[in-house]
């Protein structure tokens, strides 16, 4: 290779990293904007226009980045778990003890729903009110945890810990009333809990509604 390509070469690949660079700064500050929308407003209708000119870019990019309404707030709510530490859910899913996944994933839960709670129940408020409000995020996300649930009440029924008359299906259905956003919350504003007080209380609930035998934590 002459100089001259290998100049270009190492040009393009600058430029391709300064755009790349450049694409997740936009993503950044449109992320930013809805979160300070939905922080200083939450109950007014969450405008992209508005967010548009917060984030300091055209109505269209939002578009462009995100590809929709939808996939805008698809991206938020992914965006809000992950900065709430939501990793500490994905971990407790993966522990082969699925008493190790009830305890830290309800107690992981807790903490992410906690690190943004006003924020998620404004977005939790305007879901229930006008599911397109957030474009169906919540919606999916909600999807997503009842098959969460399921899952690990499988677990559960498979390694002989259920109390007996308890079916996989119906600990699935408590765990999805225990894991809720509402449920947190109701504890956390509603009593003046702590983060940490809640995520005690609902683990020492599900282990004695759940399981045959247990050790309080």
């Amino acid at each position: 290779m002459s100089i001259q390509s290998a100049v270009m070469v190492a040009t393009r690949r600058y430029e391709q990293r300064q755009r790349a660079q450049t694409a997740q700064q936009t993503r950044r500050r449109v992320l930013d904007a809805v979160y300070e929308q939905l922080r200083e407003a939450p109950a007014q209708p969450v405008s992209v226009e508005r967010i548009a000119r917060t984030a300091g870019v055209a109505r269209s990019t939002v578009y462009v980045v995100f590809g929709s309404r939808a996939g805008l707030f698809d991206a938020f709510a992914a965006d809000l778990l992950e900065r709430g530490g939501f990793r500490r859910v994905i971990d407790a899913v993966a522990d082969p003890d699925p008493r190790v996944t009830l305890r830290d994933g309800i107690a992981g839960g807790v903490h992410t729903f906690a690190a943004h709670r006003e924020v998620t129940r404004a977005l939790v408020s305007m879901a229930a009110l006008d599911p397109d409000a957030v474009g169906g995020a919540m919606q999916r996300t909600d999807q997503r945890r009842a098959e969460g649930m399921l899952a690990l009440a499988r677990r559960l029924a498979e390694h002989g810990l259920l109390r007996e008359g308890i079916t996989a299906k119906q600990a699935a259905d408590r765990l999805w009333v225990m894991t809720s956003f509402d449920a947190f919350d109701l504890l956390y504003s509603g009593r003046g809990l702590s983060a940490d007080e809640v995520a005690r209380l609902l683990v020492d609930v599900a282990e004695r509604s759940l399981l045959a035998a247990f050790e309080p934590t």
